[in-house]
C-alpha cells in the first residue's frame, strides 16, 4: 500500500533538506477532511530556519514537486500545509490492501526487535482487585499490538510473591491459623488474616519484629516458612486465573519477585565492586545525590533482608541476558515513579550494555480509588475484580433478556459484552488519568463504549449476511467518492499508522478513540446511504466498505483485548 505520509515527506526534504523521517513524525492528519488528508505544520520548522510558518509555508508550495496522480492539490491554511490525495487512489489502495491482508494493519517494522512488557503483577495472597485492572488490560493490549507489528514480545506477570508482607501472614498463620478454612476460600481468608496481624503490628512492636524475621527466615530458606509460602502462592493463583480467563489474559512468563531470590547476591556483589553501594545506619544504599535523586535507593535492610529495588535490579539483569531486550516496559502506576527512577539509574552500575538501561521505560498509569479514598487491602476497602467482572456480565444478560431474549448463546454474547465494556472504559481515556471508582460508570454500555462498538461490528455482520460479497475488481470505486465513504476510507487507510503511534507513547487510548471515530463514521454512512439496493454497482461498492469495517473493527478491539459477538 502507498505511504502517503512517507512520499509528501520526501517531497517536502527536496526543498527544505530536512530528513523526511523526521519531517514525518510532523505530519498531522486534520478531524476536518475539508482541511485535506494530511497537514504539515511549518511552525515546528520556524526556529531552525529563522522563518515565519507562513512564509516557510509559501516557499515548500512554490518549489515543491507532487505527482498529480498522488496528491491532487496543495493548500496553505495559517502557517500549515494541507495535502489532499487522490480520492480514486486512496480508495483503491484501501480496497485491495483490504482483499489481499488476511490480517489488515499487520505489518513486519518490529522484526528483530525484542520487547519485554511487564504487567498485572498482583501481590498474592491479596485480593485481585479493580487497581490491578489498569495494569492487566494496558499491557495486555500492548503486549497484542507490539506483536502484530511484527516484534518478538514477551509477557511477564511479575508476581508480588516475596516481601515483609509474608512475613507478616506467616506470623498471622502461626498464631491463627486453624480459625480460618484457606482451602476453601483462600484469598478471602487470607486477607482477613492479613487485615488481622497489620492491626496487632500497629499496637505491638514485638509481633511486627517477629513478622520482619519471617521474612529473613523465608530468605534463608527456613523450612516451615517455605512451605507456608507455597501454600500460599498456589492457592492465590488459583484464584487469579479465573480473572484471567474472564479478561482473556495471557502471560509468557510467571517469575514473581521470589524468582530472584537467588540472583539478588550477584547485583550485591556487583554493585559493591563499584565502590557505590555503602552503609548508611546498618542498611546499604546507592546514594543518588548526584543525578538529581534525593532519595537513596536501599539495596539491603538493616536486618540483612533485601528489597522490591534489589529484586527489580535481579530482573533487569536477567531479562538483559535471556531476552535480550530493545525495550522493557513496566506498566506500573504513576505512584511507583520515584522508585523506577531509582532502579533505572542504579542499573547503570550494573555492568550491561548502555542499549539495555536506555531500553528501560516506566509506562506509568493513573489510579484508581473508591469516593471514599485510596484502596488498601490492610484497611479491607477494595472492589473485588472478579465481582466487577460478573456483575458486568449480568447486566449485560439483563439487557438482551430484555431486548432479544431469543438471542442463541446469550452466555456467551453477554461474557463478550460485559467483559468488553470493562476492558473499554479503562482502555478509553489517557492512561495517565486518575479515575475515581463508579459502578455505573465502568458498566457504562451507553454512549462511546465497547458495546458501542460490538454493536456497529454486529451490524456490519447483519448487511454482510443478506448478501455476497463482490470481488474486488468488480467494486466501481467512483460509487464511493462521497463526504461518508471517504471518511470511513480515510480512517481504515491510517489503521496501520494508529497502531504506530500506540507503540510510540505506550498509549492504548489512542487506538479506542481510533475504533470510536470508524464506529461513528460507519453509522453515519448507514444512515445516510442505502447500502442493498436495485443498483448492483452501489450496492457492490458499498458492502464492500461494510466488510472493511467490520473487519478493521474486529481487528482493533482484539488488539485491545476485546472479544465481538456476531449477534448481539
Amino acid at each position: 500500500m502507498i505511504n502517503f505520509k512517507e512520499q509528501i515527506a520526501k517531497s517536502i526534504e527536496k526543498v527544505i533538506n530536512v530528513s523526511y523521517l523526521e519531517l514525518m513524525q510532523y505530519i498531522e492528519t486534520p478531524k476536518d477532511i475539508k482541511n485535506g488528508d494530511y497537514a504539515f505544520p511549518c511552525f515546528r520548522l520556524a526556529k531552525n530556519l529563522k522563518k515565519a510558518p507562513q512564509k516557510i509555508a509559501n516557499d515548500i508550495k512554490e518549489k515543491i514537486e507532487i505527482d498529480d496522480k498522488v496528491i491532487e492539490k496543495v493548500e496553505i491554511a495559517g502557517g500549515y500545509l494541507n495535502f489532499y490525495i487522490n480520492k480514486e487512489l486512496m480508495i483503491e489502495e484501501v480496497l485491495k490492501e483490504i482483499e489481499n491482508k488476511e490480517e489488515y494493519g499487520k505489518s513486519v517494522i518490529g522484526n528483530g526487535k525484542n520487547i519485554v512488557i511487564d504487567y498485572s503483577a498482583p501481590n498474592i495472597a491479596k485480593p485481585f482487585h479493580i487497581g490491578h485492572l489498569r495494569s492487566t488490560v494496558i499491557g495486555g493490549a500492548l503486549y497484542n499490538i507490539y506483536k502484530y507489528l511484527g516484534y518478538n514480545v514477551t509477557g511477564i506477570n511479575h508476581l508480588g510473591d516475596y516481601g515483609t508482607q509474608f512475613g507478616k501472614l506467616i506470623e498471622g498463620y502461626k498464631l491463627w491459623g486453624n480459625e480460618y478454612n484457606i482451602d476453601e476460600n483462600p484469598i478471602e481468608e487470607l486477607t482477613k488474616i492479613y487485615i488481622r496481624i497489620n492491626n496487632l503490628c500497629k499496637e505491638d512492636e514485638n509481633v511486627l519484629n517477629a513478622c520482619r524475621d519471617n521474612f529473613k527466615k523465608l530468605e534463608d530458606k527456613d523450612p516451615y516458612c517455605v512451605e507456608l509460602w507455597e501454600k500460599f502462592r498456589t492457592v492465590s493463583l488459583k484464584e487469579f486465573q479465573k480473572v484471567y480467563d474472564l479478561l482473556g489474559s495471557n502471560f509468557d512468563s510467571w517469575n514473581g519477585e521470589a524468582f530472584y531470590s537467588d540472583k539478588m547476591q550477584e547485583v550485591m556483589d556487583i554493585l559493591d565492586k563499584t565502590g557505590k553501594l555503602v552503609e548508611s545506619q546498618g542498611a546499604k544504599i546507592i546514594d543518588l545525590e548526584e543525578v538529581g535523586i534525593s532519595t537513596p535507593c536501599i539495596i539491603q535492610k538493616s536486618n540483612g533482608s533485601t528489597t522490591y529495588a534489589t529484586r527489580d535490579l535481579a530482573a533487569i539483569l536477567y531479562r538483559a541476558r535471556n531476552y535480550d531486550f530493545d525495550k522493557a516496559l513496566y506498566v506500573v502506576s504513576y505512584e511507583q515513579n520515584l522508585h523506577f527512577r531509582q532502579i533505572f539509574e542504579v542499573a547503570k552500575l550494573l555492568g550491561i550494555d548502555k542499549k539495555y538501561t536506555d531500553g528501560l521505560k516506566h509506562v506509568q498509569f493513573g489510579m484508581v480509588s473508591l469516593p471514599s479514598g485510596k484502596m488498601s487491602t490492610r484497611e479491607g476497602n477494595i472492589v473485588k475484580l472478579e465481582e466487577l467482572l460478573n456483575e458486568s456480565i449480568s447486566r449485560a444478560k439483563q439487557i438482551i433478556e430484555e431486548k432479544n431474549p431469543d438471542l442463541e448463546n446469550k452466555e456467551d454474547v453477554a461474557k463478550k459484552v460485559g467483559v468488553g465494556a470493562v476492558i473499554f472504559n479503562d482502555l478509553s481515556n489517557s492512561r495517565i488519568k486518575d479515575e475515581i471508582f463508579d459502578w455505573n460508570q465502568m458498566l457504562n454500555f451507553q454512549g462511546e463504549t465497547g458495546p458501542y462498538i460490538q454493536y456497529t461490528y454486529v451490524r456490519t455482520n447483519s448487511i454482510l449476511e443478506k448478501v455476497e460479497l463482490p470481488k474486488v475488481e468488480d467494486v466501481d470505486i467512483t460509487k464511493l467518492i462521497d463526504e461518508a465513504s471517504e471518511k470511513i476510507i480515510k480512517l481504515i487507510y491510517n489503521f496501520n499508522d494508529i497502531l504506530i503511534q500506540v507503540t510510540e507513547k505506550e498509549e492504548p487510548s489512542i487506538l479506542s478513540r481510533y475504533l470510536i471515530d470508524l464506529a461513528k463514521a460507519f453509522s453515519s454512512f448507514y444512515n445516510e446511504n442505502k447500502i442493498i439496493t436495485d443498483d448492483k454497482q452501489v450496492q457492490d461498492a458499498r458492502v464492500y466498505l461494510t466488510y472493511a469495517t467490520s473487519k478493521v473493527l474486529k481487528t482493533g478491539a482484539e488488539l485491545l483485548g476485546i472479544k465481538m459477538p456476531n449477534k448481539m
